[in-house]
């Protein structure tokens, strides 16, 4: 049996909030918003949603919202991921239970696990029986998966695409040699969106896209359809507002920029607080160059 391929535009959802709670009323119009402008797939509670200090029953809570309010429209690809294999499993299997089209799993953090400790984490979640895209950003993990070791987990039925991090093009070519057709890749960094296209990738799970869905989607669409003039084009409009989205740690200047644009209330949960006045005003002038409000 095939894999199933989660391509093109996917957009790593925030999560907003108005006095300390999840706000599903904005959560419900970004969705629509998402539908709407064309974007493939939306992944709730992943890094961009503030997972870390999401409580497992708001974390939960989120991803059944999103799906309810996606109704079968787009595939909603839950982040499930977590440093601790047994958590990793019950948010997997709740996510399964409400409906989710697949998971994203970030590579375990903090602890540092082996080789092999990635490959028994991820075929336990996999064994679950969700579609599974794994997740490889050693920049915020402590450790990077091995192209050998994405090699060995792409023989798992389950394990159906890669969100790759790493920044390294090279490392990301050669997992594409290594696995073939066996995952669907996509970039993590939005900045790397084009590139990784370009020898082999399928899309983004981008960050971006929470402020300009429709312009990340004609993008990748562009590539996929072989308009790679028109692809290169919007990549490089794109590009300094993508590099805006990491003036601070992610996902704060992406929802400044989507408060500054009226789509949600400006509240973060700490430890992740609002922007330096410095690179307040750079986002701002970012989105201004753009087009955007500001």
């Amino acid at each position: 049996m095939a894999k199933r391929r989660f391509t093109g535009s996917i957009v790593a959802l925030v999560s907003p909030f108005k006095d300390g709670k999840v706000d599903e009323r904005r959560l419900k119009e970004l969705v629509d918003w998402h539908v709407q402008s064309r974007t493939d797939a939306i992944v709730p509670c992943g890094t961009t949603g503030e997972s870390p200090t999401l409580s497992h029953d708001e974390h939960k809570r989120v991803v059944e919202v999103v799906i309810q309010q996606a109704a079968g429209r787009v595939p909603v690809i839950a982040g499930t991921g977590s440093n601790s294999t047994a958590e990793t499993l019950d948010l997997t299997r709740h996510a399964k239970g409400a409906g989710a089209d697949g998971c994203l799993v970030v590579v375990p953090y903090y602890n540092k696990p082996t080789q092999q400790g990635l490959y028994e984490h991820f075929t336990a979640v996999a064994d679950v029986g969700l579609p599974v895209i794994m997740y490889n950003i050693p920049g915020r993990t402590g450790v990077n998966m091995l192209p050998e070791t994405v090699a060995r987990l792409a023989q798992h039925a389950n394990i159906v695409g890669m969100k790759e991090a790493t920044g390294n093009l090279e490392q990301m070519t050669q997992d594409i040699v290594l696995c073939g057709d066996q995952l669907t890749y996509v970039s993590g960094d939005d900045t790397l969106t084009l590139p990784l296209m370009s020898v082999g990738g399928h899309g983004v799970i981008s960050v971006v896209a929470n402020i300009v869905p429709k312009d990340t989607a004609d993008c990748v669409h562009a590539f996929l359809n072989g308009d790679w003039k028109r692809a290169q084009e919007l990549h490089l409009r794109l590009f300094p507002l993508s590099q805006a989205m990491f003036f601070e740690t992610n996902p704060i200047p992406v929802k400044t920029a989507l408060a500054l644009m009226g789509r949600i209330e400006l509240e973060f949960r700490l430890p992740l607080c609002r922007m330096s006045e410095g690179n307040l005003n750079k986002l701002k002038a970012a989105l201004r160059s753009y087009g955007l409000p500001a």
